[in-house]
């Protein structure tokens, strides 16, 4: 069976979406058979990944119950295949606000794919909405990303918050995965800071690995590819491989 692991923080810009691709991707390289569910409409994700065109998307899934695999496309790694997002991802909330067990629509619909797949990542939107809480209600599991600046708890109370009420109402396996400091420059007083403060804040939940602030994580993208294709020599590579290492041992 799959373990599902949601990517979550309702604050933007904190390395969600560069997480998602590449520690899937880094995961895909080391033991093949990973599934990324783009829940994100701006399919950052996607883009990212190098995944293959359809018609179908997440949208088509969770709004309209189309069957899932018709979503599903492969990616530019080997091994690891996405689930596509669009823009119509916006519209869900809308469309689904009357629609009967609303929340479980993408675990109902994920299901099937567990005996496919070893590991399935969710990139969550930057929200506490109706798609993160899809994702919430269908995952094991959340990474929680922060960044190494100031105010970087901000927020993320919210998101404790919520996954506490989905623990106690549609999904009481769900637990902290861990918490991964992210654009970390250790050259700073404040990266070190707020690392000691995040430590702190969630005891024997923080990711040994830190991913580092490096101009190449933020290149690969436009080139539609991980960062371990895009510079395999980069200390983003490394970084998001020794990730996938800690994850793999930990499952």
């Amino acid at each position: 069976m799959s373990r599902l692991i949601a990517i979550a923080n309702q604050k933007g810009g904190v390395g969600k979406t560069t997480t998602a691709v590449n520690l899937a991707a880094c995961l895909a390289e080391m033991k093949p058979g990973i599934l990324l569910c783009d829940l994100d409409p701006q399919g950052n994700a996607t883009s990212g990944s190098g995944a293959e065109s359809s018609q179908y998307s997440a949208y088509d899934v969770i709004v309209t119950g189309r069957n899932v695999q018709d979503a599903i496309v492969s990616s530019a790694t080997l091994g690891m295949d996405v689930m596509r997002a669009d823009i119509r991802l916006a519209a869900a909330e809308v469309e689904l606000v009357d629609v009967p067990r609303r929340e479980y629509r993408f675990a109902d619909a994920i299901g099937e794919m567990k005996a496919r797949y070893h590991t399935i990542l969710i990139d969550c939107p930057p929200s506490l909405g109706l798609l993160t809480i899809n994702a919430l209600t269908a995952a094991d599991s959340v990474l929680i990303p922060i960044q190494s600046e100031y105010y970087a708890l901000e927020g993320v109370s919210a998101l404790i918050q919520t996954i506490r009420r989905i623990q106690q109402s549609s999904n009481r396996r769900l637990e902290i995965e861990g918490v991964l400091l992210t654009m970390y420059d250790g050259r700073t007083n404040l990266s070190l800071q707020v690392a000691s403060e995040v430590k702190k804040h969630f005891k024997g939940k923080v990711f040994s690995t830190i991913i580092p602030r490096t101009v190449r994580l933020g290149e690969a993208p436009s080139h539609g590819l991980p960062i371990h294709q895009y510079d395999p020599r980069s200390v983003g590579t490394q970084a998001y491989q020794d990730l996938a290492k800690e994850i793999l041992k930990r499952n």
